[in-house]
């Protein structure tokens, strides 16, 4: 344990019996203390005395130098921390959303222009202005659940007017003209 030395110059301590004048040693020794040079036992060591001897062995002991990190990169990454997967109390939507892309909103309408009815005539494809967010194979699915027909391809353009056209072959199968009479184009 560390040694902590207090003079005391006190003319007038009535803790001692020495005579008034003569210099003190008391040696506090973590909770022992005594007089050193003639006088009474002092009180046990208070808070104070417990501190200060605390105090004196951080000064007299070396101070160990903080290691610093060779930094071998020149960019600081925020290091990885541990990631809590989702665990809900309770759902935050009651009910799925349902797909409102259905079958007639990707069919919107049929194109009855001169060319739209010669490729009815001569190459068995109907015409239809679509969706402009339905793929191809959205259409070919909608025009099946609609007419009850069977495509062989799909080809699609965006008009300059900002609509999408989709020109729908059908399969040898079926004919494009009686479509065209069942739909009410012709």
């Amino acid at each position: 344990l560390a040694q902590v030395w207090l003079r005391i110059f006190a003319a007038n301590d009535r803790r001692c019996c020495a005579t008034p004048g003569t210099p003190r040693y008391l040696i506090i020794m973590g909770k022992k203390a005594q007089v050193a040079k003639g006088g009474a036992e002092a009180p046990p060591a208070s808070d104070g005395a417990k501190k200060a001897g605390k105090v004196a062995k951080g000064i007299k002991g070396s101070t160990a130098t903080k290691v610093k990190k060779v930094r071998t990169k020149v960019h600081f990454f925020c290091p990885k921390t541990q990631k809590q997967s989702r665990n809900p109390k309770y759902p935050r939507k009651s009910v799925d959303g349902r797909s409102k892309m259905d079958k007639y909103r990707i069919v919107q309408y049929p194109v009855t222009t001169e060319s739209a009815m010669k490729k009815i005539e001569e190459i068995n494809t109907l015409v239809f202005i679509v969706d402009m967010k339905a793929s191809k194979q959205k259409i070919k699915d909608a025009v099946k659940q609609l007419y009850e027909v069977k495509c062989a391809k799909v080809n699609t353009l965006i008009r300059p007017d900002g609509k999408k056209k989709a020109y729908v072959r059908l399969t040898q199968d079926f004919d494009a003209l009686d479509v065209a009479n069942r739909i009410g184009i012709i």
